[in-house]
């Protein structure tokens, strides 16, 4: 008899990718076989963004599109818009089910009707996120009372790097953000489980796990006792379960003198940092209800650069929000501008339904939104070369992927630094740690380089 096959749709962010690879750990326990994007699927997940108003538009239109391509599998739709937005995705006739976020870890039981009654309503009424939700482990521990207390298998995924998400929810509560309205306040995983999720991840041969959550800097704070990021960093460095760890995103506030020293030569954080700026303007920040100035912001990307001057720092801006002036803006690009910064995330203002930010005065035209946006994204282009430039030559540690190049059909091997270095094609290296260099970039500027040296 031939197995039922799926195809899970991520859309958003790296949580949302470690929860899609969790529930199709959960699909495959039961005997379903994971496909890639195609027509022939019997069952098809649509893992939902909501972070704003286009990203869930995006996500219906994602919907449909799967439902036009897949017209006899079963739908169904979880994430953060199907929690934020049900009633819209429920007036998609075609969707079979919407689940709610902390009932992702029942789909498996849905689909093959092992699930309770109550759950299955649970998820088919769409409750509003609980402020007092658990942390959701992904897959679920059946042996356990109560789901979410413990599961000592991780979530591997099909990537050369593995994910873990530590941390869930966000009490920030950012005036343009929906987030926290989704997915609740923060909760964390238990310390004692999240270094079984590493001996388990690096048991499975894997040399990189990346920390993840929505608000990873909180992490431990509501534990009993109490915790924090940095103490579990600490431990991870003692302990050194796996050859190293990367968090995917940090907060400003949250980067510590002791986080810095622990990216440095001799331990296993990576020396990459992924900080939200969003504006370089003291006025706007304070309206967004960012926790820092600007002056704050510069002080810290010196500190990093001073102390590590080749890490990595990549940047978030959030361009064009309401009452945003042109003098506003130039201050967030003189900023970047004159920072030592890696890369750039890139985006446009857009009024989330739900948020405080959606009924701010001073909105700005969109034509003017996409102009500044440009601007800032040649500034990252810029950022990038210069940042490629500054480690030519230098004696670098990559990740070689397991997945090649589409374009040149080279080897990819991602650097602590969070570099991208393209090497002659070598099977053997794939998911090894090597040294390289690289002393010539292609004309796309993508730099060239080659293996002086494996660390396996």
């Amino acid at each position: 008899m031939k197995k039922k096959n799926f195809y899970i749709e991520t859309l958003g962010c790296k949580v949302n990718q470690y929860e899609s690879d969790g529930i199709a750990s959960c699909l495959e326990e039961k005997g379903l076989v994971r496909g890639e994007k195609k027509s022939s699927a019997d069952l098809c997940i649509i893992n939902t963004c909501a972070v704003t108003s286009k990203a869930g538009m995006q996500s219906r239109q994602a919907i449909r599109k799967i439902i036009r391509d897949n017209p006899h599998a079963k739908i169904i739709v979880t994430g953060c818009h199907a929690q934020t937005d049900p009633n819209l995705i429920k007036k998609i006739e075609e969707v079979d089910q919407i689940v709610c976020h902390k009932d992702k870890t029942l789909i498996a039981d849905l689909i093959t009707g092992q699930a309770s009654d109550q759950a299955t309503e649970r998820a088919i009424d769409q409750p509003p996120s609980s402020s007092k939700a658990p942390f959701v482990f992904l897959p679920p521990d059946h042996s356990k009372e109560n789901r979410f207390l413990s599961f000592d298998k991780p979530v591997k995924g099909n990537m050369t790097r593995a994910y873990l998400k530590i941390q869930d929810g966000c009490n920030a509560f950012c005036t343009y953000c929906i987030v926290p309205y989704a997915r609740g306040s923060s909760v964390s995983m238990p310390e004692s489980e999240v270094f079984k999720h590493l001996a388990g991840l690096a048991g499975s041969g894997f040399n990189e796990v990346i920390i993840t959550g929505i608000h990873t800097g909180m992490y431990g704070l509501e534990l009993d006792p109490p915790t924090s990021l940095i103490n579990l960093l600490k431990t991870m460095d003692k302990e050194k379960l796996v050859n190293r760890v990367r968090i995917s995103s940090i907060e400003p506030t949250e980067i510590s003198e002791g986080l810095i020293e622990l990216a440095g030569q001799g331990h296993i954080l990576c020396d990459h940092f992924h900080i939200p700026l969003q504006s370089g303007d003291d006025e706007i920040l304070k309206k967004m209800k960012r926790p820092y100035s600007s002056r704050f912001f510069e002080d810290m990307v010196l500190k990093i650069h001073e102390k590590l001057p080749f890490a990595g720092i990549g940047v978030d801006t959030l361009i064009g929000f309401p009452s945003e002036t042109d003098k506003q803006f130039e201050n967030t690009f003189n900023l970047i501008e004159k920072l030592p910064i890696s890369y750039l995330h890139v985006f446009p203002f857009s009024a989330r339904k739900g948020t405080p930010a959606y009924h701010f005065d001073g909105k700005l035209p969109p034509e003017v939104i996409k102009e500044r946006c440009a601007r800032i994204r040649k500034l990252d282009k810029e950022k990038q070369s210069a940042f490629i430039q500054a480690n030519r030559g230098k004696k670098l540690k990559g990740l070689v992927q397991k997945t090649q190049d589409r374009q040149s059909g080279l080897l990819k091997a991602v650097t602590s630094n969070y570099l991208t270095i393209l090497l002659e094609k070598n099977d053997s290296l794939k998911g090894k740690l090597v040294d390289l260099i690289y002393e010539q970039c292609d004309s796309g500027m993508n730099p060239i380089g080659k293996v002086i040296g494996s660390t396996d």
